[in-house]
């Protein structure tokens, strides 16, 4: 009898999965940045135990039902909303995904893309190359402090928390909206809990680092834009639809917010055209949260030992829909 067969969705660092090949067949697609078309991952799905997927990769009830042996799904994510978790559950299939190896990657991505933003740095960097730096200016490519600013964040888990630390460094005043009390985030951060409403209306930095839930699927309108400082800045790092990006343009257009950190969009990729990108005060990046090589590289480890431990038999680390292994 031969090994298991595990596909994986994109080409990711082989010498990652080492650890599944000792106890699989292991095939990958052979792009790194087009995903695999939906033909050849149904194809590939009939014979799979495991599927690593992006996501990217849209796991429903067809791809399920065409992988009659499928045990377990490795998300390279710690998001999971591209699987019908519920759908996983119902067959019996483990679903996995990949928190905390990204937390610190993450949040150092996220402050980044904070300083960028307010420093207004890819603007000041076209401007030299583009041959404009003529003379200087005591205003010349001024951005806004972040010292001793109020930054708010929206969704304090892991990586909520984690760019909470890194804004102590910059003696910042901590607030923060979650689903529940953080209690050890106030007495390790400084850290303070308000509503919603109160923390964008106070805070100069508003960072939406919350999953998308039925909750959350836009609660960023205009509404909401309208109720921060007209010297806000808003940094998304979390999901494309908490925002509603027609809302996001008319509140820059009307100057309701001072500019915005964009890591995520609503359909992505998005080409040179999306109406956001006409925006100097816009910092737009291509979804690069966790990309890091050495993080990269310790998810693909991290999944490749789920499809891994699913097989032999042991529990895998991090498991979305728990019930499927207690049952």
């Amino acid at each position: 009898m031969g090994k298991p067969f595990v596909y994986v969705t994109r080409k990711v660092p082989e010498h990652c999965l080492g650890e599944l090949r000792e106890f699989a067949e292991v095939e990958m697609w052979h792009e790194e940045e087009i995903p695999v078309d939906r033909e050849t991952l149904l194809a590939k799905a009939k014979d799979a135990t495991g599927l690593i997927t992006m996501l990217s990769d849209k796991v429903n009830a067809e791809l399920m039902d065409a992988a009659p042996n499928l045990k377990v799904i490795a998300n390279l994510a710690v998001g999971f909303d591209n699987i019908d978790v519920e759908g996983a559950t119902a067959r019996g299939i483990v679903v996995s995904n990949t928190p905390n190896v990204l937390t610190d990657t993450t949040a150092d991505l996220t402050f980044s893309l904070l300083m960028a933003t307010a420093r207004r740095i890819p603007e000041a960097v076209n401007y030299v190359r583009e041959g404009q730096w003529k003379n200087w200016g005591p205003l010349l490519m001024a951005g806004t402090d972040i010292h001793h600013k109020t930054i708010g964040i929206v969704g304090m888990g892991r990586i909520g928390a984690t760019v909470a630390k890194r804004a102590t460094g910059f003696d910042m005043e901590i607030l923060y909206h979650n689903r529940s009390r953080k209690p050890e985030a106030e007495a390790e951060l400084g850290a303070t809990y308000v509503s919603f409403d109160e923390l964008i209306e106070k805070s100069d930095y508003v960072v939406c680092l919350a999953p998308l839930t039925p909750e959350t699927k836009e609660l960023f309108d205009l509404a909401a834009f309208r109720k921060m400082k007209d010297s806000a800045i808003f940094i998304n790092a979390s999901r494309g639809a908490v925002v509603k990006e027609d809302d996001l343009q008319q509140a820059l257009d009307e100057k309701e917010i001072a500019a915005a950190g964009l890591d995520v969009f609503l359909n992505e990729p998005i080409g040179a055209d999306h109406p956001l990108l006409k925006y100097d005060n816009v910092v737009a990046l291509p979804h690069i949260g966790s990309a890091s090589v050495e993080t990269r590289e310790e998810m693909t480890r991290l999944v490749g030992r789920h499809c891994a431990n699913v097989i032999v038999g042991r529990k895998p680390e991090y498991i979305v829909n728990e019930s499927v292994w207690k049952g």
